[in-house]
């Protein structure tokens, strides 16, 4: 916020509060000025509405008193209307009281606000996983919609060291990113401490949800696990996990988007995949490639065996037989490789 605007900004917010207000301008303006995505050949449609995800803690109410200062104070937001939706995931004894104090903290900044029970439906990934699912189905149901979810720095921070520690490669390094269609993160950049201290300079009461520090929770033993290494580390680790995303995330998206191009070229009208295109890439782009094919083909939980496994049909083809993947087998044949259920 430059000018005028950054004066008054002062004048009015506390430093964190200035601080969250600012990364919820500069996300907003972004996909306002650029539109919503609407298909591969329509235009961009307009914004027309801000919509909040909050939880009740102390990042997504910070993020919905960002979002209501813009939609005030900020001449590229005027005419957009601010709304938040508490998502009542109903797992926990008391979260329909939860929920109802959220939004009257929400309620409290002038935005309306409305409680979203939904049902988490067990698909297989896991509790955390499954309320995930059902919860950005509540808050994606507008179309016309931007959507605000308040990750933060740390979370970011958290979300590295998991890819990390699953070994997923680059795209699972590369962590959250701000802007997925429709949806923005726009504190990645801010620490949960400066949201904390945004809540205190608005006067809002966060909730501290239990499962944060219950280890039964994935995400809560790694949120442990990250303060033990920053104090064997040094402080700073957080803020170096937050860029290595930045940066794992703009090699991965050159390398997805070349490997699209070889994907491509080796595509045939049978939906096989023609050898001659692969044996020359480069392992990152073919591997990747393969993943892609695979996954479109409807092989579902790949693996990274699974793709060196396809990939010896490629570059040590010795005449085997295939290689099994779950629910197909993968055969080369005719210079391509094909997919037999």
């Amino acid at each position: 916020m430059g000018g005028p605007g950054l004066l008054m900004a002062r004048q009015e917010l506390g430093p964190a509060e200035l601080k969250v207000a600012q990364a919820v301008r500069r996300a907003l303006r972004d996909i306002v000025a650029d539109g919503l995505p609407a298909g591969r050949s329509a235009p961009p449609r307009p914004v027309q509405r801000i919509v909040v995800g909050v939880s009740g803690g102390a990042d997504s109410l910070a993020l919905a008193a960002g979002a209501a200062w813009c939609a005030r104070r900020v001449d590229e937001l005027a005419g957009l209307a601010v709304t938040a939706i508490v998502v009542d995931h109903g797992l926990q004894d008391g979260s329909a009281a939860v929920a109802e104090r959220a939004r009257g903290q929400v309620e409290s900044l002038g935005v309306p606000a409305q409680v979203v029970p939904v049902e988490v439906t067990p698909r297989g990934d896991g509790p955390e996983a499954d309320a995930r699912v059902a919860r950005y189905r509540a808050l994606l149901a507008d179309r016309d919609a931007v959507v605000l979810v308040g990750h933060t720095l740390d979370d970011q921070a958290e979300t590295v060291l998991l890819g990390l520690a699953r070994g997923s490669g680059t795209r699972s390094l590369a962590g959250m990113s701000e802007r997925q269609g429709r949806l923005l993160r726009p504190l990645l950049g801010v620490r949960r401490a400066e949201t904390e201290a945004a809540c205190r300079e608005a006067s809002l009461q966060w909730w501290n949800d239990p499962h944060n520090v219950d280890p039964s929770y994935s995400r809560s033993r790694l949120r442990g696990a990250l303060t033990t290494l920053s104090e064997a580390l040094g402080p700073g680790l957080p803020e170096a996990l937050a860029r290595t995303a930045e940066l794992c995330r703009a090699d991965a998206d050159l390398l997805d988007a070349l490997a699209a191009r070889l994907l491509l070229a080796a595509s045939c009208p049978d939906q096989s995949l023609a050898v001659e295109p692969l044996v020359t890439a480069d392992r990152a782009l073919r591997d990747r490639a393969l993943l892609t094919w695979l996954r479109r083909e409807g092989v579902a939980d790949v693996t990274a065996g699974h793709v060196r496994a396809v990939a010896e049909l490629v570059t040590d083809w010795r005449g085997q037989q295939g290689v099994d993947v779950p629910g197909a087998r993968i055969v080369r044949r005719d210079g391509a490789l094909a997919v037999v259920r």
